[in-house]
């Protein structure tokens, strides 16, 4: 048999690589700021000529990701592409907030603007657009502790000019606005001062029926009261006003939270914890805001604690939270354990922390968990325990205080037992069945979370616009042809005399 000669198959899948590195080296590079800023821009005044909030919406979308990437060339080059006129009042007022361009940057735009095509005059951009630009020169202000005073004067210009403007198409920028001009007046060290202007803007924003500034100053007010340890003119805040049904998730979230530390601090922690869920479940994702989704965290697990709860082991595991809850990790183990020793070492070696996490009174609350846990233990240990031994056990001062809490203990219901104080012991009792008004009272709870959950989902679904006109077309249709086939058959006459003769009895 003959050999025959073999074709070579290299050429093809060699001829298939090079066109996928093709392709794969033409994909489209992402904008650079300057390209998305004027993208934005055109977006809303686009939103404010076809009265559409949702391409503004779309733009503050972006916002968190673009701030970090601006500077003063990319905010430079923006406004003087967006407003060509030297001459133009607006792109004076803008450039006056950014430092001078340097030599070698100001012969680079010389080049570009020569290179170039000359253009005809572009159309007025809509006041939105300003505010917009004034919002993310603020924002790039912030950056820097040195521009913080120039920061609060451009807040308070910005914050003028959208009042003299009062245009509801702005509303969604303007609530934006608010956030950054408590944040200048925080990072001054001067949020106290901004107090009176926050509680007049919230007076007419509510008159006007602008919920998203509406929700936005109210998170405000309530962060203010919250930084200076005014808790009860925030609950009196919180009993006045009525939070916006239609508010942003990320409002709701903050305002839950704020909620929370209220509820915590007034022992009503079933209250908390409800809120505190409600800011978890409404934040952002993990990654995108760690700070919030931290912060929330760690009041959530002390309130789990003082409520008598034992927070699952995989949230210290979380990648986000495994860092900054380690502290907490440890006075969860403390208290799971009841050992009051481990406690106060604990709390002691992690006392900054918690101060400036704004939990250390909440967490000073639980010695009295700690104990109440140690004597559970040995209540399930111990058929008969010596007052003596209990104080070692749980390092108490003296046997009277041990037998008070012993006897506190009983009271509440924390154990079943009995004190004989003549004989200086703790007689246990079995245990505690599982049925009682303690577990109705979780079903409950469980009960009203999941139907807050539904209900809360139910509000949150979207339907495509103009859906319900082609249910009514298609039973406009069918009303249709019932008429025809009723018309047919009154046409038709009678069928029973019409038809064959069926037989007698069918």
């Amino acid at each position: 048999m003959a050999d025959v000669d073999m074709k070579p198959v290299d050429d093809k899948p060699t001829e298939e690589k090079t066109a996928e590195e093709e392709t794969n080296d033409t994909k489209p590079a992402p904008p650079t700021p300057v390209q998305e800023i004027k993208a934005n821009v055109a977006l809303i005044d686009r939103a404010v000529s076809t009265l559409e909030p949702r391409f503004t919406h779309r733009v503050l979308r972006t916002l968190t990701s673009l701030r970090k990437r601006l500077d003063d060339k990319v905010l430079r080059d923006a406004v003087t592409e967006l407003y060509p006129d030297a001459d133009s009042p607006v792109r004076v007022a803008l450039l006056a907030w950014l430092p001078g361009a340097t030599e070698i940057e100001q012969t680079m735009d010389i080049d570009q603007a020569a290179s170039q095509p000359s253009k005809q005059a572009p159309q007025e951009l809509a006041p939105e657009c300003e505010v917009y630009l004034r919002l993310l020169i603020l924002h790039h202000l912030l950056t820097n502790s040195n521009t913080y005073p120039k920061a609060i004067q451009l807040a308070h210009e910005t914050v003028e000019k959208m009042q003299a403007l009062n245009r509801r198409s702005m509303d969604p920028i303007a609530a934006k606005v608010w956030y950054a001009v408590e944040r200048a007046y925080e990072l001054g060290g001067e949020l106290a001062d901004a107090r009176p202007l926050f509680l007049a803007a919230q007076r007419t924003a509510s008159l006007r029926h602008d919920d998203e500034t509406h929700a936005s100053l109210i998170n405000r007010l309530l962060r203010s009261y919250l930084q200076y340890n005014l808790y009860d003119q925030a609950d009196k805040l919180v009993s006045k006003t009525s939070f916006p049904t239609t508010a942003a998730n990320a409002q709701f979230a903050r305002y839950h939270y704020y909620l929370g530390r209220i509820k915590a601090v007034q022992l009503n922690y079933t209250a908390a914890h409800t809120n505190l869920q409600q800011a978890i479940r409404r934040a952002p994702p993990a990654k995108t805001a760690p700070g919030f989704y931290q912060a929330v965290h760690k009041l959530f697990v002390v309130v789990e604690l003082l409520m008598g709860d034992i927070p699952d082991r995989s949230l210290f595991r979380h990648p986000v939270l495994e860092k900054a809850l380690n502290g907490y990790f440890e006075i969860v183990k403390a208290v799971r354990m009841g050992s009051l020793s481990q406690f106060q070492s604990t709390l002691s070696k992690h006392a900054a922390q918690f101060e400036a996490d704004k939990t250390y009174t909440l967490i000073v609350r639980l010695r009295q968990n700690v104990i109440k846990t140690g004597i559970r233990r040995l209540s399930l240990s111990y058929s008969r325990i010596s007052l003596r031994d209990i104080c070692v056990k749980l390092h108490l001062d003296s046997e009277e205080d041990a037998e008070y809490i012993v006897g506190k203990a009983i009271r509440d219901g924390v154990i079943d037992g009995k004190i004989v104080h003549e004989k200086g012991w703790m007689e246990c009792g079995g245990q505690k069945g599982g049925y009682g008004p303690e577990v109705s009272e979780v079903f409950t709870r469980r009960i009203d979370y999941c139907l807050e959950l539904h209900n809360q989902s139910v509000k949150a679904m979207r339907y495509p616009l103009n859906a319900h006109r082609k249910e009514l077309a298609a039973a406009e249709g069918a009303r249709e042809r019932e008429k025809e086939l009723a018309k047919e058959i009154q046409e038709g006459g009678d069928l029973d005399d019409d038809g064959p003769d069926l037989g007698e009895g069918f």
